[in-house]
């Protein structure tokens, strides 16, 4: 990490129901509460803090439940969406704030979208990157990715779900495995078309056996990977899949909410080769119902999945620009 943005940040911890979560914060002014996917951690955000808190923000990004220097309670029932959203509620109300803008990607869009679904009075805006926004409801989510795929191919999400399966598969290197999953998800790395999917895993094979190898993405340095893997080397990889473990159960607490919209401020950034924004279009195409208030919905032609960080200075402007029109 560059000494200029180390030297501006600051690090501290909150109580929570499972202990304490850690988050970075950099800034003054409205609070924009920023939070991460897998595999990731607060520092995913890290061109983010210093354009938002030149731009005159509180930006303040955590480390999710299970994550870095956050606790990781043992049970799997402990990463439920309702307890990471109740997570997001106590870090404002922790910070002394009465509201906040929340910004997620990947699973931190999730975290993000159901924390203004289900709190609005705390979280007055919502920005979602990569992951687009679908209501509760619809089929059980793990009936749902057992039948998405080739024959005689898994689905990651589904390989993620058995315990101590992908820990067995990560854990032994993880430097090396978070190398190769970046790399499969950025556009400048990712397989071609027509190469195997890295989605899927064959059977009695193993996902990194579909990654790309020997060479990383433009976004991410050897010391920004050394970052990641020192994170993940310490806590290990279970607090961190136990999310994928926990969607039927989202699913039986979100059933009241079945498809709600969400009704405040929004906006959406995708990238155009990731296939959460390929796969999830029909979820896209139903903003003008799901998200009413969407400010605007912005497709990056060329980016993969790892948007913040592939593409820092567009996604800075974008969500600048539109924290402007939500902050009058």
């Amino acid at each position: 990490m560059h000494p200029e943005l180390s030297a501006a940040l600051h690090h501290r911890t909150v109580d929570i129901p499972a202990g304490r979560l850690h988050l970075v914060e950099q800034g003054t002014g409205p609070l924009v509460l920023l939070v991460h996917g897998f595999p990731e951690s607060w520092y995913s955000w890290r061109r983010q803090l210093p354009a938002l808190a030149a731009a005159g923000y509180r930006a303040v990004a955590i480390d999710v439940r299970g994550y870095g220097r956050s606790s990781k309670p043992a049970a799997t029932e402990a990463y439920r969406m309702l307890e990471l959203v109740e997570d997001c509620v106590t870090v404002v109300r922790a910070l002394g704030e009465e509201d906040a803008v929340v910004v997620g990607h990947d699973w931190g869009a999730g975290i993000a979208s159901t924390s203004a679904l289900l709190h609005p009075e705390v979280f007055r805006a919502v920005a979602l990157l990569s992951v687009p926004y679908a209501p509760p409801g619809g089929p059980r989510p793990t009936d749902v990715f057992g039948r998405i795929g080739v024959p005689e191919q898994e689905f990651y999400v589904s390989y993620f779900q058995q315990p101590g399966r992908a820990e067995a598969e990560i854990e032994p290197d993880v430097r090396g495995w978070l190398a190769g999953f970046y790399a499969a998800l950025s556009a400048d790395t990712m397989p071609a078309r027509g190469e195997p999917d890295p989605h899927f895993v064959t059977p009695g094979g193993r996902l990194r056996d579909r990654f790309p190898s020997g060479t990383l993405p433009a976004w991410l340095s050897e010391d920004d990977l050394d970052v990641y893997a020192g994170e993940f080397e310490r806590t290990g990889m279970t607090g961190a899949l136990n999310r994928y473990r926990t969607v039927d159960r989202d699913w039986e607490d979100l059933a009241p909410r079945r498809g709600a919209p969400i009704t405040q401020p929004a906006l959406f950034i995708g990238g155009a080769l990731d296939a959460s924004t390929t796969w999830m279009a029909e979820a896209i195409d139903a903003y003008p119902t799901t998200l009413p208030a969407l400010s605007a919905s912005h497709i990056l032609d060329g980016c993969g999945h790892w948007i913040q960080q592939e593409r820092p200075d567009e996604v800075n402007r974008l969500l600048i620009h539109w924290l402007s029109t939500v902050h009058g």
